[in-house]
């Protein structure tokens, strides 16, 4: 499936599953990208059996109202289209042209407004949703959209492979009892719980809860805990960047040379994360320089 742009105004004619993964994506790893697919194959045979369009978007914001500083949206959208390519997951622009700061419950309240019969999900980390007391109303979110919390776990690099877990895996329950107090009583035990068909329209100024309940599901999967500011404080030097780059100009003929470019020059295992064609383009644009993220 090519890649796609979820835009505001794309409709379809009965109720959807939409799910969102927001973030600053700068650069977008491997990690995003599983994270959202394994979304995607959980809810597709759902979607399929209530016979539902199926939406798993990436939602880039123009910059968190946590950081100084981001990427030009340009690049961080020309990242993320290579990043997706060939995949179902989409790219949402509703964030990345608006002038920050761009707060999350705006961006669910103008979703729940353009989408009042659908069901939408926001995917955040452990650490996100323990946060979100701090957020511009973070505990309302679940007034207009269902929560999928994925526990992270920190991951060692040994022998250049991330692949290995230091934490071990705790149950749902205990994630639970760690939630905000408001939120604890929202979890349930299955996707599918996301993804009751509300049976009939929301009006503007309608809580979702009043009619159909805000829902957690809690995954206790283990995700590595894979930042992108950690990669791009391993990127190589300018000096490395353009040393790779001369050696990729000659070489950019298929994937393959590339994997070996990146095998034979990432000096850290982290940079293993991105996507070939993403580290092609943070080398050729001469991005993530260390006076940029000073």
């Amino acid at each position: 499936m090519p890649n796609t742009t979820d835009r505001l105004d794309d409709k379809t004619a009965g109720p959807a599953i939409r799910a969102y993964l927001g973030g600053s994506f700068d650069p977008v790893h491997q990690g995003h990208v599983q994270m959202a697919m394994y979304v995607y194959e959980r809810f597709l045979p759902i979607a399929k059996q209530q016979q539902r369009d199926l939406h798993v978007s990436l939602l880039p914001n123009s910059r968190s109202p946590f950081k100084q500083k981001s990427t030009d949206p340009h690049h961080r959208l020309a990242m993320l289209k290579l990043a997706t390519q060939s995949t179902p997951i989409q790219i949402n622009e509703l964030e990345l042209w608006q002038t920050p700061p761009v707060y999350t419950i705006d961006s669910v309240r103008t979703l729940r407004q353009r989408y009042p019969n659908d069901s939408l999900i926001f995917i955040i980390g452990m650490d996100s949703a323990l946060s979100l007391p701090h957020w511009k109303e973070g505990l309302a979110l679940t007034d207009h959209v269902n929560l999928w919390i994925f526990s992270r776990s920190h991951v060692s690099y040994v022998s250049d492979k991330v692949d290995a877990y230091n934490d071990i895996l705790p149950d749902t329950d205990t994630i639970q009892a760690k939630l905000p107090a408001p939120l604890q009583s929202l979890v349930v035990d299955t996707p599918t719980e996301l993804v009751t068909p509300i049976t009939k329209a929301l009006t503007v100024n309608t809580v979702l809860k009043s009619a159909h309940q805000g829902h957690i599901y809690i995954d206790a999967r283990p995700v590595a805990a894979v930042s992108s500011t950690q990669i791009r404080e391993q990127l190589p030097s300018a000096q490395d960047r353009l040393d790779i780059m001369q050696v990729a100009d000659r070489q950019m003929t298929s994937i393959p040379p590339i994997n070996d470019i990146m095998s034979h020059t990432a000096s850290n295992p982290l940079t293993k994360w991105l996507n070939p064609a993403v580290y092609h383009y943070i080398i050729a644009h001469q991005l993530y320089s260390a006076a940029q993220f000073r």
